[in-house]
């Protein structure tokens, strides 16, 4: 390795801030992605685009959650995997609810109605549900990263 990429990779943790979870780290690391969509394009974005951006979200911020302590991979993949099914997200869905505000379960309501395709190996109920969950992790991470956070850490994940 060259003294520049050594460099390069020292630098790397300055950015975050000390006393940060891992998840509050990556949601404060990936905020930082140059992207430029203004409020009034991103309710033009359709539910199922948000619900797509929202699962790769949700996933991520799983699979960062399980990352510690450490396992072996098949081990990450099965806690990942339970987490991610529609009807984990369904569940975790209903204990948010509450705590959503007017315009969040606007956004639920659209992501709810959106859903499409018949799933062959779930109720069709707990899947519009999941893409609800889906669709509003999208919209706030385009939105509002803190409020997102707020939300996530609510999640009854277990380790």
């Amino acid at each position: 390795m060259t003294s520049k990429e050594k460099e390069l990779l020292d630098g790397q943790d300055e950015g975050l801030t000390p006393g940060l979870s891992w998840n509050e780290a990556l949601l404060a690391t990936t905020r930082t992605l140059p992207l430029k969509i203004s409020r009034s394009q991103i309710q033009q974005i359709s539910p199922l685009s948000l619900a797509y951006i929202g699962d790769a979200i949700y996933e991520l911020y799983v699979r960062m959650f399980y990352l510690l302590p450490m396992q072996q991979t098949k081990t990450y993949h099965c806690l990942v995997v339970e987490q991610v099914r529609a009807e984990t997200q369904a569940l975790h869905l209903r204990s948010l609810i509450p705590h959503l505000t007017p315009a969040e379960l606007e956004i639920v309501r659209r992501g709810r109605n959106a859903s499409s395709g018949r799933p062959k190996r779930v109720d069709p109920k707990i899947y519009q549900q999941a893409t609800s969950l889906e669709a509003l992790i999208g919209y706030l991470y385009l939105t509002d990263s803190q409020r997102l956070t707020e939300l996530l850490q609510k999640l009854h994940l277990e380790k």
